[in-house]
């Protein structure tokens, strides 16, 4: 099969209609339930997640959507791996950080822009709940085999991070979930960003898998 033969027929097999997007996005919402709750212990507090939107982009525009958040915001990164491969990337903001810290640290006079072993830690544990609980769901309504690997803060740019799977992926066009987790905290609510994605392979089985369901 040549390139543009098998463009066609990825193209094809990717179209996603709308009531598949919104299954998607319900199997999403039972993970993050779950995530939830599972943050809610370190963070004392309630705590909720939604999935507000799903979009096709490619690969520029994901580069570009996460330049956005580099310089003001720092990430961590965890990949999905086994049967899908993909990756979740937190977002957290000076200000997500300060309530964080005082919250979950009780620590008080947070510096902005720095970060001292602790924190790093909570960050990255917040990180790996959330993507551990959401993985945990997906696999066991997909029937799949799949992981999350443990989460980092990378040091370079995004896109070196995310090389496997920008890369190594000619075709891919990533599947984004654009997912906002509102924290509460004294009656104030603070919302962290959270990407998920998944390459072109993936979202062909996620759909094959999607479409044995009776609906």
């Amino acid at each position: 099969m040549d390139y543009e033969t098998y463009n066609t027929t990825n193209m094809m097999d990717t179209h996603v209609t709308e009531l598949e997007k919104d299954i998607i996005k319900e199997i999403l919402n039972i993970g993050l339930a779950r995530a939830a709750d599972s943050f809610a212990t370190i963070a004392k507090d309630k705590v909720m997640l939604k999935v507000p939107d799903v979009q096709l982009i490619e690969v520029k525009d994901l580069i570009s959507l996460i330049g956005k958040y580099e310089n003001s915001h720092f990430i961590i990164q965890s990949d999905i791996k086994g049967d899908f491969n993909g990756a979740t990337l937190m977002l957290f903001s000076d200000e997500h950080i300060t309530l964080l810290s005082n919250v979950c640290l009780s620590m008080l006079n947070v510096q902005k822009g720095e970060l001292n072993v602790m924190q790093e830690s909570l960050l990255l544990e917040i990180s790996n709940i959330i993507t551990g609980a959401l993985v945990t769901q997906l696999a066991n309504i997909l029937k799949s085999n799949i992981y999350g690997s443990p989460p980092k803060a990378p040091k370079s740019h995004i896109a070196n991070s995310l090389k496997d799977i920008l890369v190594q992926h000619p075709l891919f066009q990533p599947l984004v979930f654009t997912v906002i987790t509102k924290f509460q905290h004294n009656s104030k609510d603070i919302e962290l960003p959270l990407l998920l994605f998944f390459d072109t392979s993936t979202l062909i089985k996620m759909l094959e898998i999607i479409r044995t369901f009776k609906v």
